[in-house]
């Protein structure tokens, strides 16, 4: 048995070679991603669909347990025997598992990095741009953001609210959300499950996590304790890595297509604030003072609604959160994401392409 396990072991260079040929052939990564990948996609999304729970929140609470469990067994079994076989039986077990979840990873989820960016069927052009032009595009998004709030609701804490009464019927929605742009932007097309909202959610922002793709369940799961106007575009997002696109930079931008598109206000205002979030950071940085005019200039309900974010995100600012952004960034690196987590500010290039 403990050979046959080591046989296992020939996953993890399979694993490398084909992240390699990914790298270095564009046209394969492509082609896996629309042709092989998408096949995975709707064949593991559709079947963990048929329940309607979190399967990777199961999946994840389920292997911690087992993993503490089998470690305090295995020290156990070392001290009544005075062996080391049982932790050297345990270190090939790991070995092996995390061989198994690489290539699994790979398969349904690395290669993608590779693959062809959005900009070669979206038909944008990304080149620099001049200060003015990012001045105009917080000015239009600041517009748009101040007319959307006025159709909105407001929960108990007088911030912005979606038409649902649960975050289902959201989820729903956001699956619904694609099917306009589709016709924009054929790539998009498919049918794929719904996001799931995730029970154990509070957790997720300890960790600064909004959302999550789970590759070995196709599941989009979303952290439903965040502020409310922000759970359709981040539902959004994880369908878009359902789609095969795993740039953070270009799931952001179309979510936001997704959003503005989908014929719902609550949606169009997430969409909306996300892209003005993101194009007002850069202008804070780029020129001060223009920041400060045009956030003067938004209404008292996007500035609650803003504060309200940054206050909920404060209480999560600790040394878990620093750890895990750390994981992310060296995570996002590996998979062909140089800027690591700062490849989601990029996404005001593809803004800025778009309004040009």
């Amino acid at each position: 048995m403990k050979y046959k396990r080591i046989l296992f072991l020939i996953l993890i260079p399979i694993s490398l070679l084909l992240t390699q040929i990914a790298k270095y052939n564009q046209m394969f990564a492509e082609y896996y991603a629309t042709k092989v990948y998408s096949i995975f996609s709707k064949v593991i999304g559709y079947t963990s669909s048929l329940v309607s729970i979190s399967l990777t929140e199961i999946i994840i609470v389920i292997l911690v347990i087992s993993m503490i469990s089998y470690l305090i067994i295995t020290i156990i079994k070392t001290i009544i025997d005075k062996s080391a076989k049982y932790f050297k039986m345990f270190f090939l077990n790991i070995i092996v598992l995390t061989a198994c979840i690489y290539f699994l990873f790979v398969l349904f989820c690395g290669i993608n990095y590779y693959r062809y960016e959005f900009t070669a069927y979206s038909g944008l052009e990304i080149k620099p741009s001049t200060r003015e032009e990012l001045i105009d595009l917080c000015e239009v998004l600041k517009n748009q953001a101040n007319d959307l709030r006025t159709m909105l609701e407001t929960n108990e804490f007088d911030v912005a609210d979606v038409f649902d009464n649960t975050y289902y019927e959201t989820s729903i929605r956001a699956q619904s959300s694609f099917s306009n742009i589709s016709n924009t932007y054929e790539i998009l097309k498919g049918n794929y499950p719904a996001p799931k909202p995730v029970m154990l959610s509070r957790a997720m922002s300890y960790i600064n996590i909004t959302g999550m793709f789970f590759p070995f369940t196709f599941e989009s799961n979303i952290n439903v304790d965040i502020p409310p106007y922000q759970i359709p575009s981040t539902m959004c997002h994880e369908l878009v890595h359902l789609r095969g696109f795993m740039r953070e930079d270009e799931a952001n931008f179309i979510s936001y297509l997704a959003c503005i598109n989908s014929g719902y206000e609550d949606f169009a205002y997430s969409g909306t604030m996300l892209a003005l979030n993101h194009s007002m950071n850069v202008l804070y940085e780029e020129d001060y003072n223009a920041y400060i005019k045009i956030y003067s200039s938004l209404s008292d309900d996007v500035k609650k609604d803003l504060s309200y974010s940054n206050l909920y995100w404060k209480q999560f600012d600790t040394k878990v959160a620093e750890i895990s952004n750390k994981v992310n960034d060296s995570y996002l690196k590996a998979n062909n994401q140089q800027d690591g987590v700062k490849s989601y500010g990029r996404m005001v290039d593809l803004l800025l392409a778009y309004y040009k």
